[in-house]
């Protein structure tokens, strides 16, 4: 079994990825972690030194290794939606949860992360509109369920989770 997280930068993914993935005694696996620790470098540096679309072709090559392997809980990179082969893969694989945050919550949670190269802007809120007009869509496309995250405990969407995997069978 296999449960696949997407959703925006900020939505929880990797804080609700590691609860989920003790509560299910599943391992946890964070894509852009696992990209890092490869790469010998952080993301804000591949980013500088290949571009985004270095870090889109890493990224996939990582969603295809990892999406292959069994018994895990997998944060993906918020825009890891945006390449079909990834989408395909990861529907493909197991359970796609969206983790649904809004523009303000989103930018409340990453204010001061200095790893998220695609805000290192002026106007962080116009790129994370930007972004989640263009990736919404793609997060609801390739979602099996959908869990609102805005002003949420952890633990409480996680329960939701197991409770939405109780009610489609996935899990007992």
């Amino acid at each position: 079994m296999n449960i696949f997280l997407v959703g925006p930068m900020g939505a929880g993914k990797s804080t609700i990825g590691r609860l989920l993935s003790q509560e299910l005694k599943l391992n946890f696996v964070d894509s852009d972690k696992v990209i890092e620790e490869r790469a010998g470098a952080d993301i804000p540096w591949i980013f500088d030194v290949e571009g985004e679309d270095g870090f889109r072709n890493r990224e996939a090559n990582m969603i295809d290794l990892l999406s292959a392997e069994d018994g895990q809980v997998l944060a993906t990179g918020g825009g890891a939606v945006l390449r079909p082969e990834n989408r395909s893969n990861l529907q493909g694989r197991g359970t796609v949860v969206y983790l649904k945050a809004s523009v303000e919550q989103q930018l409340e949670r990453t204010a001061r992360d200095k790893n998220r190269p695609l805000l290192q802007t002026p106007d962080p809120k116009a790129v994370l509109t930007e972004l989640m007009e263009l990736r919404h869509p793609l997060y609801v496309q390739v979602a099996d369920i959908v869990v609102e995250t805005d002003r949420r405990n952890p633990k409480a969407v996680v329960a939701d989770i197991i409770a939405d995997l109780r009610e489609k069978q996935i899990v007992k």
